[in-house]
This record gives structure tokens, C-alpha cells and sequence, in this order.
């Protein structure tokens, strides 16, 4: 079992695992986008000398591995941030604490 992080706090995906995300999601989207037109062509223009199956197979193989490969590259761009919009996430989620104020700064009027 891998040791605990030192600092708590919240912790996203990292970039790898977001690369990885994407090029699933990409994969699995491309995959049934290939189907769908794989078959459309096959339809329409028969499976040539190669046979249904494997005709599906590279429509399905070929459209998969583009999406994939472009929504994985997406999904690293996308998450890529500026160090300014970091620190700014990291203070608004710190919790907040209330100071004492300075003697003499506020006084309430007494009714």
C-alpha cells in the first residue's frame, strides 16, 4: 500500500490520469461512432474483399484511435492552468478566520 501524501487537502487527477481519462472516453466514443458508420457503409457499399467483419473492425479500430488520441490531448490542454488561478482556488477553498479587532477600531454605541 503506497504511504499517505504529506499535505491534506484536496487533491484532483493528475495530468497523466486525466491523459488517460480522455483517450478512454475518446476511445469508447470513437468506437461506437466507427460502428455506427462501419456499418452505414457496409450497407450501402457492400464489405469489399475483406468480409464484414473485419471491415467493421477497421472503421471501428481507426475512428477509435483518432478520437481517442485527440480527446486525451483535449483533456491535458484543458486542464492545464495558470499559476495565478491556482493560488486563487487554493485561498478561496482555505477556511476562513475571523481576527480580533484592534482596540479603539469599533466601538458599539450604548443605547
Amino acid at each position: 500500500m503506497p504511504p499517505m501524501p504529506a499535505h491534506r487537502g484536496p487533491q484532483g487527477p493528475s495530468n497523466v490520469d486525466k491523459l488517460k481519462m480522455g483517450a478512454l472516453m475518446g476511445g469508447t466514443v470513437g468506437t461506437i461512432i466507427g460502428f455506427i458508420f462501419g456499418t452505414v457503409n457496409i450497407f450501402k457499399y457492400g464489405a469489399g474483399t475483406n468480409g464484414i467483419m473485419r471491415t467493421l473492425g477497421q472503421y471501428m479500430l481507426g475512428s477509435g484511435a483518432a478520437f481517442g488520441f485527440f480527446m486525451s490531448i483535449g483533456a491535458v490542454i484543458r486542464s492545464d492552468a495558470s499559476p495565478i488561478a491556482v493560488e486563487a482556488f487554493a485561498r478561496a477553498q482555505r477556511r476562513p478566520f475571523i481576527m480580533k479587532s484592534q482596540s479603539g477600531a469599533y466601538q458599539p454605541r450604548n443605547r
